[in-house]
């Protein structure tokens, strides 16, 4: 059995602030262990519900964030900017069931600590066929298109909530409750490596009845950025619409959700480059 394992930082118990996610930072080393321990703790669990092969893929910020030779379960290892496909670089049909493992809630969402949604500069929202979506539902798109369940998923309760819409067949792994975007309540690491352990071995078992993303296609993104200026900015893109209500709100419409996503990759990048 293959899962694919996609790697955030900011749902870690106990991370609250940019500083300690940010490579480079003072707090950063540390708390990278952290990480490194719970997407352990996911694989492990895995394993004991009968998977026995895994590609993570590094998805947080510079996406070299995790240490090869400590993965467990024998883990490939997808590392390193300008993926395609982004957080889901590396998925195919040939993997049985997927993983997010320290994910976060949406920027327009409930209360999450370090909300964002792909580039907190320059997106203020995001809904998916008119529904509120996180990263976690965004990324559904490409697990549907090769007809593959999302069956975990780990981080605070916003998060949990805002990926069942899209992920019918996920089990939650809630670590800590946010207080506010900078703030909260985390496990001890130790007992929220055991929630991810237990919620991964559930997942792995309950996949024959699993659910694909109930996602229906075609599929609109729609988009709201932080100023007109990138809004237009994302029209130079084919198939991405201005909404002539919303001068700073933009849509994407596809029969095809990887070819969507792919559209919607390619805005984040080009709006970082002029967001700040």
């Amino acid at each position: 059995m293959k899962i694919f394992l996609s790697s955030d930082m900011e749902g870690t118990a106990g991370v609250v602030d940019w500083a300690q996610c940010r490579p480079g930072q003072s707090e950063y080393e540390h708390y990278r262990t952290l990480l490194q321990a719970e997407v352990n703790a996911a694989i492990e669990g895995a394993i004991a519900g009968g998977a026995d092969e895994f590609l993570v893929n590094d998805s947080h910020s510079t996406m070299a964030n995790l240490r090869p030779a400590e993965l467990a379960g024998r883990a490939r290892y997808l590392s390193g900017r300008h993926k395609p496909l982004y957080m889901m670089q590396g998925l195919d049909s040939s993997f049985d069931g997927i993983f997010y493992v320290s994910y976060h809630g949406s920027m327009a969402g409930p209360r999450a600590t370090l909300s964002h949604t792909y580039n907190p500069v320059a997106i203020a929202e995001v809904r998916l066929n008119g529904v509120p979506a996180g990263e976690s539902g965004i990324n559904a798109l490409v697990a549907l298109g090769h007809g593959v369940p999302v069956l975990l998923i780990t981080g605070d309760e916003t998060t949990a909530a805002e990926a069942e819409p899209f992920c019918p067949a996920v089990v939650p792994a809630v670590v800590k409750s946010s207080v506010s975007r900078f703030a909260a309540d985390s496990m001890h690491p130790f007992q929220a490596r055991e929630v991810i352990r237990e919620a991964a071995r559930r997942a792995v078992e309950s996949l024959p009845s699993a659910a694909l993303p109930a996602i229906e296609l075609p599929a609109t993104l729609t988009v709201r950025l932080r100023n007109p200026d990138l809004a237009e900015m994302a029209t130079w893109i084919s198939g991405v619409e201005a909404d002539p209500d919303d001068p700073v709100t933009v849509r994407i419409t596809d029969t095809d959700p990887i070819r969507l996503y792919r559209t919607f990759v390619t805005m984040v990048i080009l709006t970082r480059g002029i967001a700040e």
